[in-house]
């Protein structure tokens, strides 16, 4: 049976998740929505944000692509992956609003910001512009980019907690002088997880000339993404976090005008290529040597999950259930909220700031002790706890985390 031209036995419909969905009734559908996933029944599971959480009929065709790989190592590497790859380039350029030929599959978010800032001719006195709520390691990378070229990563202070979208545009914007001329941002920041204006933000930097760089790793399936309707002229997204694939997949969108600019972290076979049926984009970064690339195959799996199990509906549910929790979280915690209770700024994770004088303590004594994982996070001199809610999650794991905080704050100095 072909499948995109591919004549595998492995590409024949699955018996637990075939190509053309079978819907089943909704009720019997999400009535056992946890036994969909491989998650560990003995914890409480708060932290989809850091690293996602595959259901088990992805994880299976996930599994299913590697044991073909070595059962036909050739044959798959040389006419099936090329194939299974574009396939699913072209069905997640559909849903993030661009080409298929503008956007390539890579590991991780900072894979895909490594091959940008490091193709990117900075000068002496070039100035990165960015926000002081990034994430950590991109702070890392561009503080090594900038110090090569002689140029200064601005880090520009947003203060919390925010008020409105134009706050946040007009503090960011002080940041901007005659030099600048890259601007990089989170989507959704990491630590904090605020959802900023983006749009609002690419907008008026494109107004004044400037390269836009979006590090969207949390927004893929999390909340509405459109590049169509976006002035970046960089983004990029992890699939493997709310879009539910596994672990190792993730994608680069470049702008067409800037993608010949985009020098690859590995030189292999795709490099001064004289094939003309992919982009440059897709020739100098697809092409890393031998690899694993399952994970990035299994996102036109992810897509007939989310249809199967009204997926769109139950995290529009969770958003909202995070939003109705967002005061009781603070309260319980003894932190402050770092925006309005609005989905302006909520998706499905909340942070709060709290005072806490030993954030690996607390985490442990979370996890070990009560069996909740949770992120307690140290940015900039300030703590964090935040917790992500999926339609995995209940309002019961909720009230006992709460309930958990409140004992610990009051029987311990971990919280105060």
């Amino acid at each position: 049976m072909a499948v995109n031209g591919c004549a595998s036995l492995l590409l024949r419909p699955l018996r637990f998740l075939p190509h053309k969905t079978t819907f089943v009734s909704y009720s019997h559908a999400m009535e056992n929505i946890r036994n969909l996933f491989l998650l560990s029944k003995d914890v409480i599971h708060l932290n989809h944000g850091s690293f996602g959480a595959c259901p088990k009929p992805i994880f299976e065709r996930y599994q299913q692509y590697q044991t073909e790989l070595e059962r036909n190592t050739v044959n798959f590497f040389v006419n099936e992956a090329p194939q299974l790859l574009k396939r699913s380039r072209e069905q997640l350029a559909d849903f993030i609003g661009c080409h298929a030929n503008d956007v390539v599959m890579v590991m991780n978010p900072s894979y895909a910001i490594n091959i940008v800032a490091k193709s990117i001719p900075l000068q002496e006195d070039d100035e990165v512009l960015t926000t002081d709520l990034e994430y950590g390691a991109m702070d890392f990378l561009w503080n090594y980019v900038c110090a090569k070229a002689g140029a200064k990563y601005v880090q520009q202070p947003i203060s919390l907690p925010l008020t409105t979208k134009q706050q946040v545009v007009d503090e960011f914007f002080k940041g901007c002088t005659a030099r600048t001329k890259v601007v990089f941002i989170s989507h959704i920041t990491s630590s904090t997880a605020l959802i900023l204006p983006v749009e609002e933000i690419c907008a008026e930097a494109k107004r004044r000339g400037l390269i836009t760089i979006v590090d969207g790793a949390h927004v893929p399936a999390h909340i509405p993404l459109d590049l169509r309707n976006m002035e970046a002229d960089f983004y990029t997204g992890a699939c493997h976090k709310w879009m539910l694939t596994p672990k190792g997949s993730s994608f680069l969108y470049v702008r067409p005008e800037f993608q010949k600019l985009m020098d690859p972290l590995v030189i292999s076979w795709g490099f001064n290529t004289d094939r003309t049926s992919k982009t440059v984009l897709i020739d100098f970064h697809e092409l890393q040597g031998t690899r694993d690339t399952s994970a990035f195959m299994t996102i036109p799996d992810a897509m007939d999950f989310r249809t199967k199990y009204d997926w769109q509906n139950q995290t529009d549910k969770a958003r909202e259930t995070v939003v109705a929790n967002a005061v009781r979280f603070a309260e319980a915690a003894n932190g402050q909220l770092l925006c309005p209770v609005s989905t302006d700024f909520l998706g499905q994770i909340c942070s709060v700031k709290i005072n806490c004088p030993n954030p690996q303590a607390l985490k442990k004594e979370l996890y070990s002790n009560y069996r909740i994982e949770i992120p307690v996070i140290e940015h900039r001199g300030s703590v964090y706890l935040r917790f992500s809610f999926q339609p995995y999650n209940t309002q019961q794991e909720l009230e006992t985390l709460f309930s958990t905080l409140e004992e610990i704050r009051t029987t311990t100095a971990l919280l105060k």
